[in-house]
């Protein structure tokens, strides 16, 4: 899975790497507001992740995903649903509230509840796409343990 040795696929992949996460948090924050949201934003880190294990293979993954995935997947879980419950303190369950705060450096910022939502939605596709990479990683390395394609004894 890793193309060994290939100077121009790492340097390519490590800074292409930061700008996908940026323009996946982007469409992230964005989301509520025009196209974009969590699921999308989870989308375009999970194909950063992808080319992360193309290009170094499984430890390469996990240092980029140093928690595991399957915390991000309980928290994101819980952050949903929690954005979602809060909105009985003034309603319905998933009813859109707002919130305005004043930064010291940032000026008034306003955030809907549904900006919650989405983070917790992020959360589960980013650490979904972890899990699926991570599983597909060990494999390999399992296959490299046991000498090419032979079953394990």
């Amino acid at each position: 899975m890793r193309a060994a040795g290939s100077l121009i696929l790492t340097v390519s992949v490590r800074t292409l790497f930061q700008t996908i996460l940026a323009f996946s948090l982007y469409l992230l924050f964005a989301g509520h507001n025009t196209a974009g949201g969590g699921f999308a934003g989870g989308l375009v880190a999970g194909a950063a992740l992808v080319l992360r294990l193309v290009e170094g293979g499984p430890r390469s993954l996990r240092d980029a995903v140093p928690a595991p995935p399957g915390a991000l997947l309980g928290t994101g879980i819980a952050v949903a649903g929690l954005t979602g419950a809060a909105g009985w303190l003034g309603g319905g369950y998933l009813e859109s509230g707002k919130l305005a705060l004043e930064l010291p450096l940032l000026g008034t910022v306003k955030a809907a509840s549904s900006l919650g939502f989405d983070v917790g939605v992020y959360l589960v596709v980013v650490g979904l796409v972890a899990t699926i990479l991570r599983t597909l990683g060990e494999e390999d390395l399992d296959e490299g343990r046991h000498g090419g394609g032979e079953a394990a004894p």
